[in-house]
């Protein structure tokens, strides 16, 4: 690899554009039905004085950063506004050029500093840097005119230096050994409020697009599914034996993973819970199924309890953490603890994705199995720059399947302007279709078709229609 380019970080703007669900989800412990998404546009200059734009877009997803029930949904967007104008306040406060790498580098002890100032945990700090740093890579890309996968491949972000965790990862040699799948299994999934068949629709929404789980899977032909358990073991037996009969009739093999949604104090409640599935007969071939586990323990005890201090029956199945990855050494505390994985999620950061990566394939190659890796998780992203620079980096990654939802609770790019709607349409006809008025995610036999994110920019070869969105408040 050549020096990484060096630059300026000179402009950022934030916007942000409502998004309505067309059907209710249960995100945590709150019911959401709109959110606002944020975006980020940003300039960066070289020493020889020419200049580009790139961009990022995040849902501002209530109750998942920050889970006090003391704060509103409004209370939360106000969070995720203020970390993200703190973000830009850093990067913007020193001119001085810098790798891409090297401005995450720079100022991410200072944010996060700064965020807990004001009482922000790690996880809602990360937010800001997050968006911003896949909007600088992607106009670096594009003054590059490089893919996001080649970019990362040859490292021109100077991924490593400067900070200490990249360090004993032969990070440059993990980089280069990546590549990226021409497709992605969608893993769908089933929230707390979601109907199962059409018997559990109280108020159909009746707009032709699949409402049930049940029509779900005819319609996209999924095989992999994530489950939402709620900590009440008889109320979850019940859901997932209802799940099993709709998934039990696709006749061919399917993969789910159980998300905990820190529903519990310690691993000894959902050992509880997968030792009733092993009980029940009825729930074999789901539970057999079961990939892992996600995030069952509350992240004020995930990292301080080990999962494998039980007195009963085990866990019995790979457990990952979510929620409590806040800090760039959080993976390497869960491991200490019991974890076997991580969750890539591009608001967590797509560099820490890549950190984490780097250590499982380490972890992995000390020992006789391979026993660390990583999952895609995220339903909030939307389409267009959302979804496109998520699917990217999951599919760099290795990673065979992502979670994978929000086109299901909301009706694609249906609020979106027309023109824009179109331009994503041309630039990325394998990821979209146009059906039911609207342009959408395509979906076929499970699958996400991801040729056409391997080009010039940060996965996109089109761009949101900013004059349309509003600035954003902070």
């Amino acid at each position: 690899m050549h020096d990484a380019p060096r630059f300026a970080v000179r402009e950022i703007a934030l916007f942000e554009r409502p998004v309505m669900l067309r059907l209710p989800f249960r995100f945590g412990v709150v019911t959401l039905t709109e959110c606002p998404q944020a975006f980020a546009r940003i300039r960066i200059e070289f020493a020889d004085g020419s200049s580009a734009w790139g961009a990022a877009a995040e849902l501002m997803a209530p109750k998942w950063f920050d889970k006090n029930l003391a704060l509103s949904n409004e209370d939360n967007f106000d969070q995720l506004r203020r970390v993200t104008a703190l973000a830009r306040e850093a990067y913007l406060s020193d001119p001085a050029p810098a790798t891409a790498f090297g401005h995450f580098a720079r100022h991410h002890d200072a944010h996060r500093m700064a965020a807990a100032g004001l009482g922000f945990n790690p996880l809602l700090a990360s937010y800001g840097p997050a968006l911003l740093d896949r909007a600088i890579l992607d106009a670096l890309c594009r003054a590059l005119q490089t893919s996001f996968h080649a970019a990362i491949r040859s490292n021109v972000a100077g991924i490593g230096p400067g900070r200490a965790e990249f360090d004993g990862l032969e990070i440059q040699a993990f980089l280069a050994s990546l590549s990226p799948a021409d497709s992605i299994e969608a893993r769908h999934t089933v929230g707390m409020l979601d109907a199962i068949t059409a018997a559990d629709l109280k108020q159909p929404v009746a707009d032709g697009l699949p409402e049930t789980l049940q029509e779900v899977v005819r319609v996209y032909g999924h095989r992999y599914f994530k489950l939402k358990v709620g900590g009440d073991i008889a109320s979850d037996l019940a859901r997932l034996g209802a799940i099993e009969d709709v998934l039990d009739r696709m006749g061919e093999p399917y993969f789910v993973s159980l998300d905990g949604n820190e529903q519990y104090a310690d691993a000894a409640g959902i050992a509880e819970l997968m030792a009733r599935m092993r009980e029940t007969p009825a729930l074999a071939r789901l539970y057999a199924s079961i990939l892992f586990v996600e995030q069952p323990i509350a992240r004020r005890f995930a990292l301080e309890r080990d999962l494998r201090d039980l007195r009963s029956a085990s866990i019995g199945k790979p457990v990952i953490i979510d929620e409590s990855d806040g800090e760039l050494d959080s993976f390497v505390q869960a491991r200490a603890r019991g974890y076997a994985g991580v969750s890539s999620k591009t608001c967590k950061g797509f560099y820490k994705s890549l950190l984490n990566a780097a250590r499982c394939a380490k972890w992995n190659s000390e020992q006789s199995q391979t026993r660390y890796f990583m999952s895609g998780e995220d339903l909030t992203t939307q389409a267009g720059l959302a979804v496109q620079q998520d699917l990217a980096l999951v599919s760099l990654l290795g990673i065979p399947h992502v979670e994978r939802n929000g086109h299901h609770y909301v009706n694609g790019m249906a609020a979106l302007p027309l023109a824009e709607q179109q331009a994503f349409l041309a630039a990325h006809g394998d990821l979209y279709e146009h059906s039911h008025g609207a342009v959408r995610l395509r979906i076929r036999d499970g699958r996400i078709r991801l040729g056409s994110l391997d080009c010039a920019g940060f996965a996109s070869a089109a761009m949101p229609d900013f004059d349309a969105m509003q600035p954003m408040a902070c």
